[in-house]
């Protein structure tokens, strides 16, 4: 098996694979190496019409191409074991591929599928040897024959420090007599030095390469031109936040346990990340954090006290965003034709922060609608075509609806965003909106808490009314982001009042409102009244009624 850009497969492709073979690297070349890798993925190949001879056995081996083997790792060529490898597997059923046992568990697991260490079968020169010896065997046997060698491979996986780049920390090495030692503290921070082009050298080189003046240390030793580019380097800036103008430490003692909390509870409240994530940047924090605290420069081994993973969102397709696929989302492109707070807003609404979800052009349409209403709660178009404040908006006391959905507003807001619910917040305004929306007259004092509310989620436009409130009316408060978050008052959110079901011989004919302190009496009253009740009486003799309260109100 050849990765798809081997040098090999120029050579052995035959005439009649050509165009199928070129068709899949092209596609091929459109993916990441992560894509390739992903072990989720359907398989996919192309027979390059050549063979392979097995040394050992003598047997063709049909050599294929296929993306998920990587020209990065090892040599790019492997040979297929699809008895004993998961994706050599899916490789071969899907292809209708030979699948050859060769290695026997010595325990009671299937020998089909199994990938640990057993002894080796149906093949000539190994039979009968554990995995361990069969490897040494058949190495020793290719190596006297002069068709292969022994060969370490080191398998570099972080492309932090893999893919190097320019804008890195340097690390703080000498190269001397082909010999390495580190600078002295003195000479620290190694500043790295301005490049016109820190492009790819092209050679394999990192780009501090060609800094020719640079890298000589001394007429004998040279710098080291390797860096800690992006995550690894950056990992530690929650301390350093903590006191950022420290020229003579990371981070100041005292700051430090003041807010880190050595003694109590403390460090970063919320870490919020995807779970691709917690391989970069997470991985590294806390890493430093560890080290740090070992050597004894911080006061807790860990730097977060809670972690959410928000869930990923898909493309409207249902499938992950990705260039392949054409389904990716431009954030520019929605915030062109909806605006950056319908874009952020939809965001929140779209469902629970920790779910995966897809996108859905139709829900931003909806987010932006609602704020649309919100604008409209605020302003009217007058004559001219212009946006003035409503005259309906006054100085004037809440009723006691109002003052209700004012204030179940505030409690809901508050706490889902306490719990990260935040689409069930919006849902909430919604509801203020929708009360309010007719009204013949809006208190001032509901609209500013409203705004206030409303700010975290769409900044711009919460932003843009409240200055149309501070312009009209005369006792202005300031900038959005300076008012207080508003409280809620609980004896205003209590029900005083219940639905009734009105019945007629056992049918529902009407439902009314009626306080909650309504005496036996005054509901028979209050039902002998309702005009749809005295329509079904008219002419009739009423012989009997029932006030029934059921047990589970």
């Amino acid at each position: 098996m050849l990765a798809p850009e081997h040098s090999l497969v120029d050579l052995i492709v035959t005439e009649e694979q050509w165009p199928a073979v070129r068709e899949y690297r092209e596609r091929t070349a459109r993916k990441s190496d992560l894509e390739r890798a992903d072990l989720s993925k359907d398989k996919t190949g192309v027979f390059t019409g050549a063979y392979a001879i097995n040394p050992a056995t003598n047997e063709k081996i049909p050599i294929w191409i296929a993306d998920y083997v990587l020209i990065g790792y090892g040599t790019g060529a492997i040979g297929g074991v699809p008895a004993h490898d998961e994706r050599d597997l899916e490789f071969a059923k899907k292809f209708d591929l030979p699948i050859v046992i060769v290695v026997q568990p010595t325990g009671d697991e299937p020998a089909f599928g199994f990938t640990g260490e057993g002894i080796a079968i149906n093949s000539p020169v190994i039979n009968d040897l554990t995995s361990a010896e069969a490897k040494k065997k058949i190495t020793s046997w290719l190596e006297e024959r002069g068709q292969g060698k022994g060969a370490v491979n080191y398998k570099l996986r972080d492309w932090l420090f893999s893919r190097q780049r320019y804008w890195g920390e340097p690390f703080p090495i000498i190269w001397e007599n082909a010999n390495h030692r580190s600078l002295s503290e003195s000479e620290l921070p190694v500043v790295p030095p301005s490049l016109e082009d820190y492009k790819p050298t092209g050679t394999g080189e990192p780009p501090l390469s060609k800094a020719k003046d640079w890298i000589r240390y001394s007429e004998k030793a040279t710098r080291e031109t390797n860096v800690m580019p992006q995550w690894a380097g950056s990992c530690w800036y929650y301390l350093r936040f903590c006191d950022p103008n420290n020229d003579q430490r990371f981070v100041g003692e005292q700051a430090e346990r003041y807010w880190m909390g050595g003694e109590k509870p403390g460090g970063v409240d919320l870490y919020v990340g995807g779970t691709e994530h917690a391989v970069l940047h997470l991985l590294y924090a806390r890493f430093w954090q560890k080290v740090l605290f070992d050597l004894g420069y911080v006061s807790k081994p860990e730097p977060f006290q809670r972690l959410v993973n928000q869930g990923i969102i898909l493309g409207e397709d249902n499938q992950k965003m990705s260039k392949s696929r054409g389904n990716i989302v431009n954030p520019d492109d929605v915030i062109d034709q909806y605006g950056a707070d319908a874009f952020r807003c939809y965001e929140m609404f779209m469902g629970p922060l920790e779910q995966m979800k897809p996108w859905s052009m139709r829900g931003v349409e909806g987010v932006s609608r609602f704020l649309a209403r919100v604008w409209r709660l605020f302003m009217t178009e007058n004559q001219s075509g212009d946006w003035e404040l409503s005259a309906k908006i006054k100085v004037t006391d809440a009723n006691k609806a109002q003052q209700k959905v004012t204030h179940a507003t505030i409690k809901k807001v508050t706490g889902d965003i306490e719990s990260f619910s935040f689409n069930t917040a919006i849902s909430q305004m919604m509801i203020f909106v929708n009360a309010f929306t007719g009204a013949e007259t809006i208190p001032l004092s509901s609209m500013r808490r409203f705004l206030v509310l409303l700010s975290p989620f769409a900044p711009h436009i919460a932003s843009e009314l409240w200055e149309k409130l501070n312009a009209k009316f005369t006792d202005a408060r300031g900038d959005i982001t300076e008012q207080q978050w508003p409280a809620y008052d609980e004896r205003l959110l209590v029900e005083d009042e219940v639905e009734i079901v009105l019945q007629v011989n056992g049918k529902v004919r009407d439902r009314m409102k009626i306080s909650v302190s309504a005496t036996d009496q005054e509901m028979k009253a209050a039902a002998l009244s309702n005009p749809k009740i005295q329509e079904r009486m008219a002419g009739k003799t009423v012989r009997n009624v029932i006030v029934s309260i059921s047990p589970w109100v």
